[in-house]
């Protein structure tokens, strides 16, 4: 959910959550950034950390490739009490990423996956901050790699593991296999096994814990133009019933609460930018007029937003079009990886230049 869960998008979520249900029982993570950057102070990178005063607790999410930069920046994080929590990101699919080792490509090469975990936990030892892991099923069909790297995570110290339903291969096309999550459950059963992939709403939530037995849910894409998901997920996982769907005036509401959260975090010029492609998202299946569209596909400033968002007829009821996947789903593809990279999977070799890359990855 890198350039999507900054501390702007984390507040309206927490808001939204506070605002219905009364208590805030997400953990919402910070978008991923690089191991190699953070310890470097990379300006970017460190304004990516910014957590809002009353976050708690604070999650960081780490992209990584190498154990000795995993272990400098889990220490840097404990000893400048940068974050509460270290979640690993090993299911980035990217081309530019795992072409060069990195992201879902990690986990085939089980020995180095072990030793960047275990950096992690030796990083903050003495701490109370947890690690985990997420990963997906593997490379592609023939390159399956979730039990084993659902049992070395645990082995090396690791406090939960998620898992996204996924081969790289597949990128975020065709549907999520559940029934892996499962297996997953099954095999590492003395920590918390997490679920992620095609949950939309809240009932995708339970029946997923339903039919795999895992201990919770990682939501990606189903929140994007939906930050009230989180309360409706919360509602159901506490037995109520969830709110209504807000309406076309209570989504313009929460869109210029989401452009002045952005303006505070960015600027208003760069907040502006950053808000164009989340009101494609609102607005996803909302009748809006192609003109309006374009405009707001533009929109510099936000008494620009507030007068566009204006012209949105208020009473349109949420539609059920717009439930559903949204965000990239693109098609599958062979996986890019560094030439050699099957060959032997405990090769614990770092590869070259993995992680010299803008945070985010």
């Amino acid at each position: 959910m890198a350039g999507v869960t900054n501390v702007a998008f984390r507040t309206l979520c927490r808001e939204l959550e506070l605002a219905r249900e009364g208590t805030i029982s997400g953990l919402y993570v910070c978008e991923m950034v690089t191991a190699r950057a953070l310890v470097e102070r990379h300006p970017v990178t460190m304004h990516m950390t910014t957590f809002a005063p009353d976050e708690t607790p604070r999650s960081l999410q780490l992209y990584t490739v190498d154990p000795a930069t995993t272990f400098a920046a889990a220490r840097m994080i404990a000893d400048e009490g940068l974050a509460d929590h270290i979640d690993m990101n090993f299911g980035c699919p990217v081309p530019k990423v795992t072409r060069r080792g990195g992201g879902a490509a990690i986990p085939f090469k089980r020995r180095l996956f072990g030793q960047i975990v275990a950096a992690a936990v030796r990083g903050v030892e003495g701490t109370s901050i947890p690690v985990t892991a997420k990963f997906r099923i593997g490379i592609d069909d023939a390159h399956t790699t979730h039990l084993d790297a659902g049992r070395i995570a645990r082995d090396e110290g690791a406090a939960a593991i998620a898992l996204h339903a996924r081969t790289a291969a597949q990128r975020y096309s065709g549907a999520a296999d559940w029934s892996r999550i499962a297996e997953l459950k099954q095999h590492v059963t003395d920590i918390p096994v997490l679920g992620n992939g095609d949950i939309f709403d809240a009932d995708d939530a339970l029946r997923m814990m339903a039919e795999t037995g895992c201990d919770g849910v990682v939501i990606g894409r189903g929140c994007l133009g939906r930050p009230w998901l989180f309360a409706e997920l919360s509602a159901a996982f506490g037995g109520r019933e969830p709110a209504n769907a807000p309406n076309l005036g209570e989504v313009a509401d929460i869109m210029r609460r989401h452009g002045a959260l952005l303006a505070q975090h960015f600027g208003e010029d760069k907040g502006m930018r950053d808000m164009r492609k989340h009101i494609a998202w609102y607005l996803h299946g909302f009748p809006a007029g192609a003109d309006l569209r374009r405009a707001l596909a533009l929109v510099k400033t936000l008494p620009e937003l507030d007068q566009l968002v204006g012209q949105l007829d208020p009473e349109i009821p949420f539609p059920r079009v717009a439930e559903g996947p949204r965000g990239r789903q693109g098609s599958p593809g062979s996986v890019a990886l560094p030439e050699g990279w099957l060959d032997d999977p405990d090769d614990c070799t770092v590869p070259a230049g993995a992680d010299v890359m803008h945070s985010g990855g």
